[in-house]
């Protein structure tokens, strides 16, 4: 009973050490990633690793807990890549650990929530980067086979030509240029921003910046 007892205690001096010890970042901390990969939809399949570096560290009560130069590593979940007529090509990133700069491993609950890449690009809320679907460029190209059939319309049968010619045209045009594939593109030092679902319990770094 007594040797029961030692041990017992020393199990909870362990465990309060820990406690004292260690540091909790909170649900919804961020992490400023620079993806390492380039990662397209005509190339990657879901699956695929990725790897970023940190590129500001979090602090905690003055202490830097994860330096810049830490390696966050996941996988691709989704990679789908539509015709224009069907969507917006999409790229599910999941980051699944945090290595640290002394090669100390931990496993990461977090969600991508934001790219620098801007324009018509986004982020859902399932951490899927959405490409750009339909933009100014498919109706520049409409309207450059419109004028193409009008043009042709109007030489071959006058103006009456030029309304059928510019129906025809139009309707080739976006028959083709619609039915063409969306890509999405996040190219190696694209910056990520990622959050915490869940806690994350670890030690204060030792060296870090």
């Amino acid at each position: 009973m007594k040797k029961f007892m030692v041990s017992f205690g020393v199990l909870v001096m362990a465990t309060m050490g820990w406690a004292e010890g260690g540091v909790s970042l909170p649900a919804g901390t961020t992490l400023r990633v620079k993806l390492e990969t380039t990662l397209t939809t005509s190339t990657n399949k879901s699956g695929d690793p990725f790897s970023g570096r940190v590129t500001e560290p979090v602090m905690v009560d003055g202490k830097t807990i994860v330096p810049i130069g830490a390696t966050v590593e996941g996988r691709l979940t989704r990679v789908n890549e539509p015709r224009r007529i069907a969507g917006k090509p999409t790229i599910g990133i999941l980051p699944e650990t945090l290595i640290m700069p002394n090669g100390q491993r931990m496993m990461l609950n977090a969600n991508l929530v934001q790219t620098d890449r801007g324009g018509n690009t986004s982020v859902n809320n399932e951490g899927q980067y959405k490409g750009e679907g339909h933009t100014g460029t498919d109706e520049v190209m409409v309207a450059a086979g419109t004028g193409t059939g009008m043009l042709a319309g109007g030489l071959i049968g006058g103006s009456k030509g030029v309304i059928i010619g510019g129906i025809v045209g139009a309707v080739a045009t976006v028959g083709h240029w619609l039915g063409k594939r969306n890509s999405a593109f996040l190219p190696a030092g694209t910056e990520l921003v990622m959050e915490l679902d869940r806690p994350l319990e670890m030690a204060p770094a030792t060296g870090g910046q």
